[in-house]
């Protein structure tokens, strides 16, 4: 599949907004299904300068070993979590490697940044034919979308807020996370209304704009005119693997105690059953999940606590990695079968239980945590804990 054309025939100008390691690893894989790149890899010289990964080869467009010839920019809106910061500096020497412009922007850095940040986009924000977005949910992207006049707009996976995303889209409604309480909105959400209105009408296809939805998650409503591609990882298994496989299980963890939908103590007795159950030997940490919680469960639990320094469908398809893989209802249900297909590894689901909901959680939650899982191909599913206990 080839990327449309530009203006007087060149390739697109696209820039690419992500503000996550997950976000980032989706462009690279709507990247190379849409051949953006470079030419054939040459060997890269001297130390791996990814040490967390196996050698790498270093990708350049051709005649242009710097990569300023591509025509894929990659803009990182930082985050201040120093576990997702590393993450995405992993990523970014990946897309580096594959060619692509990366461009690191210090968005929360003090109460300026914004204003930086979006002063220093606007000119190649209206330079650019395509825009590419890892969250449309955020009111950093939807700013930026005020500004371009780009015609070809995609949003690539952000884990199972995506589908969300298009469900909403679809119904007209405005984006709201699905985990976010329900009720009147807040001060904050009036002000910021005008332009979140203002995305939601830009990301609906009309006959002078695209819009397309690059996802591995399954989408049951499609907005009419909106194009949705399959993301298979085909970049990630082309690039990794295949992994050697142990005996043991590893454990998936989640950050819903952290967003505050599931209480913390019988989120903990859970991963207690599964990893007794099931033989787990290793708890692979969600990157938002906090250290007091985390050490709390290795001392309660056994498990040997891992905190992953990519995305862990790339953890996965380097290895080793279990035979089992443990997870809740979340965005990797989807894509480790995926990423891991023709591995042998098997993916297993274990639903939350209603009783574990928090009061604050949303009135949404247990449907949508309920579709993750029931719409999820080639997994295993488990009973909720209470009913296995």
């Amino acid at each position: 599949m080839s990327p449309r054309a530009g203006h007087a025939g060149r390739p697109p100008r696209t820039l690419a907004f992500v503000e996550s390691p997950v976000q980032l690893l989706n462009v690279l894989e709507w990247a190379h299904l849409h051949g953006l790149g470079g030419a054939e890899p040459d060997p890269l010289p001297g130390t791996d300068p990814l040490p967390s990964v196996p050698t790498q080869v270093r990708r350049t467009v051709a005649g242009d070993p710097s990569g300023a010839g591509a025509e894929l920019t990659v803009v990182v809106l930082s985050p201040t979590d120093p576990m997702t910061r590393g993450q995405l500096r992993r990523m970014a020497d990946l897309a580096r490697d594959e060619g692509y412009r990366v461009r690191w922007e210090e968005a929360r850095g003090g109460p300026a940044a914004p204003f930086s940040t979006i002063g220093g986009l606007a000119g190649p924000l209206r330079r650019a034919d395509r825009i590419v977005m890892g969250d449309p949910f955020s009111r950093y992207v939807q700013l930026l979308l005020t500004i371009t006049r780009a015609k070809d707009l995609v949003v690539v996976d952000d884990g199972t807020a995506t589908m969300e995303f298009v469900a909403q889209l679809a119904r007209g409604e405005r984006l709201v996370r699905w985990h976010r309480k329900g009720g009147r909105p807040g001060a904050r959400d009036l002000l910021f209304a005008p332009v979140s209105s203002s995305a939601r009408r830009r990301l609906t296809p009309s006959a002078r704009r695209k819009v397309e939805v690059f996802s591995s998650m399954p989408v049951t409503e499609t907005p009419d005119g909106v194009t949705v591609t399959a993301n298979d990882f085909c970049w990630t298994r082309a690039r990794f693997g295949p992994p050697r496989i142990t005996k043991s299980a590893d454990m998936v963890g989640t950050s819903l105690v952290e967003t505050g939908v599931v209480d913390g103590d019988a989120y903990l007795e859970a991963v207690r059953h599964l990893a007794k159950t099931h033989g787990a030997t290793r708890y692979f940490a969600h990157r938002r999940e906090s250290a007091d919680k985390l050490h709390r469960l290795a001392a309660e639990t056994g498990l040997e606590i891992v905190r992953p320094d990519l995305p862990l469908e790339l953890i996965a398809r380097r290895g080793p990695i279990g035979r089992t893989i443990l997870s809740f209802p979340s965005t990797v249900v989807h894509t480790l079968p995926l990423a891991l297909a023709g591995t042998g590894v098997r993916v297993a689901v274990c639903d939350i239980d209603p009783a574990w909901l928090t009061e604050n959680a949303s009135p949404r939650a247990q449907g949508f945590l309920s579709g993750v899982t029931g719409t999820a191909r080639d997994v295993h599913r488990l009973a909720a804990v209470s009913s296995l206990a």
